[in-house]
């Protein structure tokens, strides 16, 4: 196996890649460096203990489309062929070919998942909070382990979760908005499979509280529906420039 990895600067600057925590993108680096000559990792729960970032760091990185986890445990790094080239007097194939089998190159150099190895990927629901991805993405194909989970988010029920973003928003906004309901449900979930976390709620809740409050004609968007959102990730931008103090730190 080659000793040395590369790492495109289309990746690493694109802007999918940079509004990622700084804790997620040093564990793309480690995975990278980690990999064997065809993009796998066989260790990448090892990995992110070793230099001490989260589940939340793995997650972030499926759902963002920078890895593809299988049903394995091993993971492949989704745009590898894109960050290294190697000579074939230097290349030494992966152990993993059952996986590899279920993969294409597309014309850009990206894996993505051949159309009848869709459904053979199923989206992990135990402890570890990797979602198993099918484009690593938001494409979820939902197994039997996943039977009595919460498929809204493809991930173990993030009831709590949910409770705690409405919750916070109510004391925010002084409203009585429930977690139960689905729309909201669906919406906080939506934006949970993307990689968002409940800071980030927290970080746009406070933004627009706090623009939108005093205004009687824009107090009304101060809903779930509008801040949870098609512009959420645009009023979290916002929220980064200047994020105000909040009273609500019992919610935090």
């Amino acid at each position: 196996m080659a000793n040395r990895r590369m790492f495109a600067r289309s990746i690493i600057q694109s802007d999918a890649f940079t509004d990622m925590p700084l804790s997620t993108q040093a564990l793309y680096f480690h995975l990278g460096m980690e990999a064997d000559d065809d993009g796998f990792v066989n260790n990448p729960k090892r990995t992110q203990r070793s230099i001490g970032a989260s589940n939340d760091d793995l997650t972030i990185l499926a759902s963002k489309g920078f890895i593809m986890p299988f049903e394995s445990g091993v993971v492949v790094i989704k745009h590898w062929r894109i960050n290294n080239y190697l000579r074939n007097d230097r290349y030494s194939p992966t152990k993993y070919q059952e996986e590899l089998a279920l993969l294409a190159v597309k014309d850009n150099g990206a894996y993505t998942l051949k159309n009848n190895a869709i459904d053979l990927l199923v989206c992990q629901t135990d402890t570890d909070g990797i979602p198993k991805v099918s484009e690593g993405y938001t494409q979820y194909s939902i197994g039997k382990d996943s039977i009595g989970k919460d498929t809204l988010s493809g991930r173990p029920d993030d009831s709590s979760d949910r409770n705690e973003i409405v919750a916070y928003l109510n004391a925010a906004i002084g409203a009585s908005y429930k977690a139960t309901t689905k729309k909201t449900a669906q919406l906080i979930s939506a934006r949970m499979r993307e990689g968002f976390t409940v800071d980030d709620f927290k970080a746009v809740i406070d933004k627009k509280s706090s623009d939108w409050k005093g205004d009687q004609k824009m107090s009304r968007y101060l809903r779930p529906e509008t801040l949870f959102g098609t512009k959420f990730e645009g009023y979290l931008q916002e929220s980064k420039a200047v994020r105000p103090h909040a009273d609500w730190s019992k919610y935090r």
